[in-house]
């Protein structure tokens, strides 16, 4: 059994089998614990290709994430089974889960060792959004630039400039350096302080960095001719971050988590949204008014 600590929560993963977990997982390298964590675990994932598969009995449905599939199925007991299948179409993994995802099993049916990577990146990543859900943590999508000692999170749709602009802040403001390029994890406290994590899962920038930061702002990146700013009216704000979070809307225990702690996120945090340029005026503009 291996342990591990992201976004300051502990979890384990066992391989059933002969696994060289180091080849398997090496953006968990930096996450892992020394010892035995001596408080509850988050998650608990077992790797075993043998395990069997119920014929699903209730798709909830199929659902695209930048080209890949993610087939969800209820099971009778409440656990769910996922499908994870790459952007060739390629079936990677299936993942059967409890209720309230504290344990998930994971098979590996892909035939490469890129297939297999994959299945298993993707199926931790979903056990740990779903289970840190009702937690007052998050799993978002953003790109996250450290400044003077704070988190700065620039979310937008995949394609569309968060990770440009993140490095136009690298390249023209000092004191600066990258967090997370995908999925950063976001953290509300119970007294008021919200802190943003590095994790093992970062898109296809290898930032794979354990370290935090308290959250300075996010910012919505929209494409514009011109480069503005504006802070987002709470409404305004809640309705751009639920997007951007890892959720089901199907699962009221984990929606009804993500709503309340996105309420968190909006009363705690300073929302703006950026129309920019792809260009180092924007990187000033934006850190001027969000790190002042």
């Amino acid at each position: 059994m291996h342990y591990y600590r992201v976004g300051g929560h502990p979890l384990s993963i066992t391989f059933a089998g002969d696994e060289d977990i180091d080849r398997m997982l090496p953006s968990f390298a930096r996450f892992a614990l020394t010892a035995t964590p001596d408080e509850p675990l988050l998650l608990e994932v077992v790797v075993d290709d043998n395990w069997p598969w119920d014929d699903p009995s209730h798709e909830i449905g199929q659902f695209d994430s930048t080209g890949n599939n993610y087939g969800v199925y209820l099971r009778p007991d409440g656990g769910y089974q996922y499908e994870i299948s790459d952007v060739t179409g390629v079936l990677c993994s299936r993942v059967t889960t409890n209720a309230d995802f504290s344990r998930i099993v994971v098979s590996l049916v892909g035939q490469t060792e890129t297939q297999r990577n994959f299945g298993l990146n993707n199926a931790l990543m979903l056990g740990y959004a779903f289970a840190a859900a009702d937690r007052q943590t998050l799993l978002m999508h953003a790109s996250v630039i450290r400044h003077a000692g704070r988190g700065y999170l620039m979310t937008a749709p995949s394609g569309t400039g968060k990770s440009t602009h993140t490095r136009l802040w690298y390249d023209n403001i000092p004191d600066c350096d990258l967090m997370n390029d995908d999925n950063p994890v976001v953290r509300i406290f119970p007294d008021g302080r919200v802190v943003v994590y590095g994790s093992p899962w970062s898109g296809k920038t290898p930032c794979y960095r354990n370290v935090e930061a308290p959250v300075g702002a996010i910012v919505r990146i929209r494409q514009r001719p011109e480069n503005s700013i504006r802070q987002l009216r709470p409404s305004e704000a809640f309705g751009m971050l639920l997007p951007q979070m890892s959720s089901m809307k199907w699962d009221a225990r984990v929606y009804r988590g993500v709503c309340d702690s996105i309420t968190n996120l909006v009363r705690l945090c300073r929302i703006y949204e950026l129309g920019c340029l792809p260009d180092a005026d924007a990187a000033r503009l934006c850190h001027d008014t969000v790190a002042s």
